[in-house]
């Protein structure tokens, strides 16, 4: 059975998300809100632009690139379409595909010059009417992946013109009218209002909707309690890891019911052995840890939770709760992110804290024309090295062309974070 979608929305007014179309209240943190829905169960993000000028215009795009390397849910760009460039800049912003306007006259040539250039799979119509599909059914069929209905009241008229397939945004949610709506053959999601509140637990909807035989993408475990081997009082050890960093968080314990409801909500329950019951981590700080992955070690007694971390996962306020360092020995890293975090660090405590006869320190204090003949140098003896056999030459020169790279990356403000998440979109 296809999975069907909860698609999370946002309308986007010079950089920030508001309320809706025709409500210019701000809705929250942008970036909170994306990140929410990346870690919620949220299965796409439809973005609005609800831009008047060519200004507002370029600063929405730069904010849909920005949430494009927050988030890893696919995104799906529209409004101020009007020509071909605008769905590529979309495209390269890092929308998934583009969501184009039923109203608009030129929709149907832009359809089918978007198809042609970057994929009929990458292009979206929205509707709150069926005139399009009257008068353009070839065209739409041929050009179009998929519709996005903005009015429910057409949804049985496009079920018989239509063999494509389509998404209804709606307001507000009652149960029955969502399970209705989901269990046609040709809806593949639903989403609005209730799915973009924050406050929402799209995990635990999914699970609702689950008892009612729609099928979305949920936690399913693999195995089943009864498999593990727990300790004496019938829990298991739970060794919690950040999902990106790879950083040790914190331990904990579960019980049945704790690693029920972990599953059920998509956040980290564990059962306290000192309070005796169960509680889900973050309730009272707001620090919810959401579940990544769950995997059993060779023992099946013990379990690693790789998660989204809002916040400090100690109660210290200390980002792990491992911070307390009680024996060392110097060593020389191998991660080669953890290397060049280090090296970045140390060339930024340098702009900030110059020291005499730092040559990092020249390199800031002579300027952006200076660093850049510096690396353009360093690329140069790449290149000649390249020429040469000498394995230990090319190592040399591609080491000094980093350093001198991070020395602009300090300067322009571009973090290794960033250069990650950019790599990781291509």
């Amino acid at each position: 059975m296809e999975h069907k979608n909860l698609i999370a929305t946002i309308y986007l007014k010079n950089g920030m998300a508001v309320k809706g179309k025709n409500n210019p209240e701000i809705a929250g943190d942008l970036r909170e809100l994306a990140k929410t829905y990346n870690d919620s169960g949220v299965d796409k993000l439809y973005i609005f632009d609800l831009s008047t000028s060519d200004t507002e215009h370029e600063i929405n795009l730069h904010t849909v690139k920005e949430l494009s390397r927050i988030v890893e849910i696919p995104i799906y760009g529209a409004g101020c379409i009007s020509r071909l460039e605008d769905i590529k800049k979309l495209i390269y912003a890092g929308c998934k595909g583009i969501i184009l306007d039923s109203g608009r006259h030129e929709t149907i040539a832009l359809a089918k010059e978007g198809a042609k250039r970057f994929g009929r799979d990458k292009m979206l119509v929205s509707m709150e009417n069926v005139d399009l599909i009257f008068k353009h059914r070839k065209e739409v069929t041929e050009h179009v992946h998929k519709l996005v209905v903005f009015n429910e009241g057409i949804i049985e008229s496009l079920e018989n013109i239509t063999d494509l397939p389509f998404s209804v945004i709606i307001e507000g949610y009652d149960k029955d009218r969502w399970v209705e709506i989901l269990k046609k053959d040709s809806v593949s999601g639903i989403g609005g209002s209730y799915i973009s509140d924050p406050n929402t637990y799209v995990t635990e909807l999914k699970q609702t909707l689950a008892a009612e035989g729609i099928e979305t993408k949920k936690f399913e475990t693999s195995m089943e309690w009864s498999e593990f081997k727990l300790n004496a009082d019938g829990m298991i050890p739970v060794i919690v890891q950040d999902y990106q960093t790879s950083e040790v968080l914190m331990m904990a314990y579960m019980n049945e019911e704790a690693f029920h409801t972990t599953l059920f909500l998509g956040k980290m329950t564990y059962y306290s052995r000192s309070r005796n019951e169960l509680w889900i981590k973050g309730e009272t700080s707001g620090h919810y840890q959401y579940v990544k992955s769950l995997t059993i070690d060779c023992d099946k007694d013990t379990l690693l939770a790789r998660v989204s971390q809002v916040g400090a996962a100690c109660h210290t306020g200390n980002t792990s709760c491992f911070f307390q360092e009680i024996v060392k020995k110097e060593f020389t890293t191998k991660n080669p992110l953890k290397v060049f975090e280090s090296v970045y660090d140390v060339i930024k405590d340098r702009k900030e804290n110059p020291k005499d006869g730092s040559y990092t320190n020249y390199l800031f204090e002579k300027g952006i024309d200076k660093i850049l003949k510096k690396l353009g140098e360093e690329a140069t003896e790449i290149v000649i090295a390249s020429k040469n056999t000498e394995k230990e030459e090319i190592k040399y020169e591609i080491s000094d062309f980093l350093y001198h790279m991070m020395v602009l990356m300090v300067e322009k403000g571009v973090t290794w974070e960033d250069i990650v998440e950019e790599l990781s979109q291509r």
